[in-house]
């Protein structure tokens, strides 16, 4: 069974989330920035890549390897033709997070943004496992309404994504992390102009206590 990420066209999505009344595309390049640059790390993987929106943040003077992983082939061809000037740096990687077998390599920083909704708790446990960061910074959609899909000319493009979508909860992620040994750093909150939020969540890896 194919994800239903494979069929969202890219053109679409990326329209929909830069409409001035959903103003998604822009509020997350600027959080991305932040996430890129909070922390003194040299490897970073994002999940959710999508087209590449905020990989423009990333400088080959901070980094030796950005990992960008999406299900979606045509939009890591499309991120790998956008950001040619970081070759070398740059890797994309074609995965199913919610599937058992996804092979991914480790990297200091993993940032995924409005991607855990897509997969759940427990999938992005295993993802944090496989990878091994020293932090994660995620972004997660607070709804105000029943509606996870912002209205707009291009809404029904992401009908199919109602099958896997998950309904995020703060504590519920904090709770999630801390049962595989991360802590909370912090949150950062961003209003959107339709009345919904993203709610940035940092971790960190909690050091192993030694005894004498």
């Amino acid at each position: 069974m194919s994800n239903p990420w494979e069929s969202i066209n890219l053109y679409d999505y990326e329209n929909h989330m830069s409409l001035n009344s959903v103003y998604q595309l822009q509020t997350l390049n600027e959080m991305m920035k932040k996430q890129f640059n909070s922390y003194d790390v040299t490897s970073a993987m994002v999940l959710g890549v999508a087209g590449g929106n905020g990989i423009e943040h990333i400088t080959k003077e901070k980094f030796q390897k950005v990992y960008g992983v999406d299900v979606n082939k045509t939009f890591l061809t499309e991120c790998q033709n956008r950001f040619k000037n970081l070759e070398g740096v740059f890797e994309t990687i074609c995965a199913d997070l919610s599937e058992k077998n996804f092979k991914l390599p480790t990297a200091e920083l993993l940032i995924a943004n409005l991607l855990i909704e897509y997969i759940g708790y427990k999938c992005f446990q295993n993802v944090v496992k496989t990878v091994k960061p020293k932090y994660v910074s995620c972004v997660i959609q607070l709804n105000t309404d029943a509606s996870f899909v912002s209205d707009s000319p291009y809404i029904h493009t992401f009908d199919c994504l109602e099958e896997v979508h998950h309904q995020m909860e703060e504590i519920e992620l904090i709770n999630y992390m801390r049962m595989i040994n991360y802590k909370l750093i912090m949150t950062e909150e961003k209003k959107l102009p339709n009345g919904k939020k993203f709610l940035k969540i940092d971790f960190t890896i909690k050091k192993a206590e030694v005894s004498i």
